[in-house]
């Protein structure tokens, strides 16, 4: 395990770790994933993202020794993106979600908020948003009382994350905690936005593979991408192997 810690423009403390593989990757994202959760009374809330790589770390929550250590009946899970598509259909980040962890552990189905993908993209968008500031508990986000314990993130090879790519009008959304992203190829959209992924006790981005080094290369920089403009007041770790930064295999 390598770690490093970057400097950016804005306030969040940043720390790059790099693993030896895709397994190490996910051994890691889980243990602090669960230290999270354990760290906070109550019901905490967790960010979930899709991807290759969240998929893996799902498989690993559902085996021992995570699936027996996590308190599954307090802790409530959300999604940082969806796309518009049945909840049935592969593509779904909540299919990924629930045929690779949730099917498999004693979650609660009430604890499990997933983006309705029925009606307008507008309304769904919407409808999310509101659910969000219902279980929050306040109209609007404060500092120092988080909406989620912990979020998940990948990055795209462009550098978006969640559902928000360079150029779209919904980075720099302030308002609304959800948006519908209508120009998402090869479907639209849902997202969650800037103030509403940066609302969280700590951020990963859990990122492996050859292909996805340029990009990392690129925010290590600290060019100006979506991925790097999420902040927090907590910390942000990038959990990535040795392929994601651009080393051989050791």
């Amino acid at each position: 395990m390598i770690p490093c810690r970057v400097a950016m423009a804005n306030s969040a403390q940043r720390e790059f770790v790099v693993l030896r593989g895709p397994r190490s990757l996910v051994r890691c994202a889980a243990e602090w994933l669960l230290n999270r959760i354990l760290a906070v009374r109550g019901a905490p809330a967790i960010c979930l993202a899709g991807g290759s790589t969240p998929l893996l770390l799902y498989r690993a929550l559902a085996e021992p020794p995570w699936r027996d250590r996590m308190p599954w009946e307090r802790v409530h899970w959300f999604w940082g993106d969806e796309r518009f598509v049945r909840w049935d259909d592969p593509r779904s980040n909540y299919h990924m979600a629930r045929a690779a962890l949730f099917d498999h552990v004693p979650v609660p189905p009430e604890n499990i908020h997933p983006i309705a993908t029925s009606g307008t993209l507008e309304q769904a968008a919407a409808d999310y948003d509101r659910g969000l500031r219902q279980f929050y508990g306040a109209p609007r986000l404060a500092i120092g009382h988080p909406l989620f314990a912990a979020t998940l993130l990948g990055v795209g090879p462009d550098g978006h994350t969640a559902s928000l790519f360079p150029g779209s009008t919904a980075l720099t959304e302030d308002a609304r905690w959800v948006a519908a992203i209508p120009e998402a190829q090869p479907e639209p959209r849902i997202s969650l936005t800037m103030p509403a992924l940066s609302s969280s006790s700590e951020i990963a981005f859990i990122v492996s593979g050859a292909s996805k080094s340029a990009i990392v290369a690129r925010i290590r920089r600290g060019e100006d991408l979506p991925a790097t403009r999420v902040d927090t007041a907590g910390r942000i770790h990038w959990f990535i192997d040795r392929a994601a930064a651009g080393l051989s295999e050791a």
